[in-house]
């Protein structure tokens, strides 16, 4: 699967050179079923194998040709795939796995036919080429299977899209195909039903699933005026949707293509495993010929040193190496994107392993970026809800960014917000209105004092409190006395306090970075328990500050969602935006969150880390083994009888890619 949407060319780079390329597990199995019902009774009529099993297979007309003309067959059928890949390889001038298996089978074929021409006298290889041909096969479509099904996301993501959508034009509803939606209708979207494009909901209200493309399981309210992603799925109550986006311009797009170009990324580990493959090709090649050589000085016949050659070549393909890498990279892409984590850029999630500082912006990304009660401090005989609620009512017709605060909290409480009269603002102080009955005023400290109003101790502190952090301190007063002080700031998100939490427990230093003054960024690094703290930061300086960190020996991350942010996000070594941030910031950033938690950001660290570790065992094993495989195959052993036969090699060539493919899966059970 190659993406025209590369990044830094990382795409089509890998493109280029990859082995598979228009190859597919159902190819693989045809050839490989095809190929075996034509190895059996080249197998069975062989010579040798009669000698070494000790039978004799029944005589029939031509029997001498089963294995020259079957073989023939499986050479030029079943090999043809492989002769393909070495041409590709050798015209990139990169030899590899395709190279070295082409190798093996042409020396074998060409050998065989050699013999049954009867130019020499040796014992042809026919029923060793048709199972080298055949195993080979078997090993690529088990690799071509667990690779698809790696990338299985991309199919799970365009899967989630309804063929159809009910559109709503003056004439009435009608059934139309997704792809003739435009930016600007209305369509109609029942309970149960996904939601055919990106748009914003014009009436209605309802629970959407959007575990598929977030990774939150739990189900999101949505109502009149917020937005709804393409792909997800309403619960209860229908919804008549303006579409925004549709086609390739819808975000379940944009992650497929996110995807798709981190699947085909190349990281330093990648790099390393093609120079460790090609190395390994230039070694089984010169290993090959020195044993060609030294059985041919040490007296032994052709047929002989053939398949002593031919058994090198193939036991030391790069096969498990070539795979060692990609199939771990498909598996933690697509592990990452269940859970929310997009991968631009396969380098950061490499280096995210080493990270030692994350750096926060704080507005939008540790908070909200909307105005809540922070702290509530009521006098006695009132509780917090009463007070939340009428102060509320009264703010609940102003448009003043404060005011919305207080009424935001009072419904993120499920608080009864009651109805108000005689509403007028106070120029300069505040508000008033009657609440059944009874006047109120809401205000500042110029309120205070207008009203001559009477505060107990408990609330002066509380307003001094607020006023240290930097906060607004704002009073509720009846009939002269403050019946509540309102701490009103930018709230911090709940899940933020996790996410930090996590972090440390990682060893992780975290770091925040605001434009705000010095003792609101205060205010919030105490409470989140935050290590070092960047306040009074003007946006083209966000990225000297990440600078400075490094400069220090940081392996910095720097997390943000703003236009400001993109400088700094480019800057750290590792940039992690917030999907629901700007285009400039997610452009800027080598990881994206889709759904903008704070708390996902471990997790990439966990990934990175298990997905090192499952590259470093494969890279391990895959080279590792050579060291003993290529002198047995060479046949050092020959002097104890120990001889193994150009098929026992592939067997054991794809038994170390399925351990290979095997432990790669393991990454699949690593908890985020």
């Amino acid at each position: 699967m190659n993406s025209t949407h590369g990044h830094e060319g990382h795409a089509d780079e890998h493109a280029g050179h990859d082995r598979h390329e228009g190859h597919s597990p159902e190819m693989f199995r045809q050839k490989f079923w095809l190929s075996l019902v034509l190895t059996l009774p080249i197998v069975y009529w062989s010579e040798h194998v009669q000698e070494l099993l000790g039978y004799e297979a029944p005589a029939v007309a031509g029997s001498e040709w089963i294995g020259p003309v079957l073989g023939t067959v499986v050479f030029i059928y079943g090999g043809s795939v492989f002769l393909r890949g070495a041409a590709r390889e050798l015209a990139d001038r990169l030899p590899g796995m395709m190279t070295l298996i082409s190798l093996a089978i042409t020396v074998a074929f060409a050998f065989s036919w050699v013999v049954d021409l009867g130019l020499i006298e040796a014992m042809a290889l026919w029923w060793e080429l048709a199972t080298l041909v055949t195993i080979m096969l078997l090993g690529h479509w088990i690799e071509m299977r667990s690779i698809s099904q790696a990338q299985g996301a991309l199919k799970e993501l365009a899967a989630l899209l309804p063929d159809t959508a009910t559109r709503l034009t003056e004439a009435g509803e009608e059934r139309v195909g997704v792809d003739e939606l435009r930016t600007g209708d209305v369509i109609l979207v029942r309970p149960g039903e996904s939601i055919a494009a990106d748009g914003v909901i014009e009436t209605g209200q309802g629970d959407v699933n959007e575990a598929m493309i977030t990774g939150e399981s739990r189900p999101v309210k949505k109502g009149e005026g917020d937005e709804v992603i393409a792909g997800t799925i309403n619960g209860e109550g229908s919804l008549r949707i303006e579409v925004t986006g549709t086609g390739d311009d819808t975000k379940l797009s944009g992650i497929m293509r996110l995807v798709a170009d981190a699947q085909v990324s190349k990281s330093r580990a990648q790099h390393l495993a093609d120079k460790a493959a090609q190395l390994l090709t230039g070694v089984a090649i010169l290993a090959a010929i020195i044993t060609a050589v030294s059985w041919q000085l040490a007296g032994a016949t052709i047929d002989f040193s053939v398949v002593r050659t031919v058994t090198v070549l193939v036991i030391a393909c790069p096969h498990a190496l070539g795979l060692a890498v990609p199939l771990v990279v498909a598996i933690s892409t697509t592990k990452g994107a269940r859970s929310g984590l997009l991968v631009r850029d396969r380098r950061g999630l490499e280096e995210a392993r080493n990270l030692d500082t994350v750096i926060f912006d704080k507005t939008g990304t540790l908070t909200l970026g909307e105005f809540r009660v922070v702290e509530l401090t009521v006098a006695d005989g009132v509780s917090e809800d009463e007070a939340l609620s009428v102060a509320a009512g009264i703010e609940s017709d102003s448009e003043h960014a404060i005011a919305r605060g207080i009424v935001n909290t009072a419904r993120d409480r499920e608080i009864d917000i009651p109805s108000t009269e005689g509403f007028r603002a106070i120029t300069g102080k505040g508000v008033a209105a009657s609440i059944a009955g009874a006047e109120y005023h809401i205000g500042g400290p110029a309120l205070l004092e207008a009203e001559d109003a009477r505060v107990s101790e408990e609330l002066a502190e509380a307003a001094d409190r607020a006023a240290s952090r930097g906060q607004a301190a704002i009073y509720l007063l009846r009939e002269g006395d403050a019946l509540a002080v309102f701490a009103i700031a930018d709230a911090i998100r709940e899940e933020s306090r996790e996410a930090i939490r996590a972090l440390h427990e990682r060893g992780v230093e975290v770091a925040m970075l605001t434009g705000d003054a010095r003792a609101v960024a205060d205010a919030v690094a105490e409470e989140l328990e935050i290590d070092t703290v960047f306040a009074e930061v003007l946006p083209e300086d966000k990225a000297a500050k990440v600078k400075e960190l490094q400069a220090g020996g940081k392996r910095v991350a720097m997390v943000g969602d703003g236009v400001n942010d993109a400088p700094a996000l480019a800057t750290a070594d590792i940039g992690i935006a917030i999907g629901a941030g700007t285009d400039v910031a997610v452009e800027a950033g080598h990881i994206v969150l889709v759904r903008s938690d704070p708390r996902d950001i471990p997790k990439i660290i966990t990934l990175s880390r298990g997905t090192y570790r499952k590259m470093l065992q494969n890279l391990w094993w895959a080279a590792g083994y050579n060291i003993v495989a290529i002198p047995l195959a060479a046949g050092v052993l020959a002097a104890w009888g120990i001889l193994l036969t150009p098929a026992a090699g592939a067997v054991l060539m794809s038994a170390s890619t399925v351990i290979v493919a095997l432990n790669a899966q393991l990454l699949r059970r690593i908890e985020l």
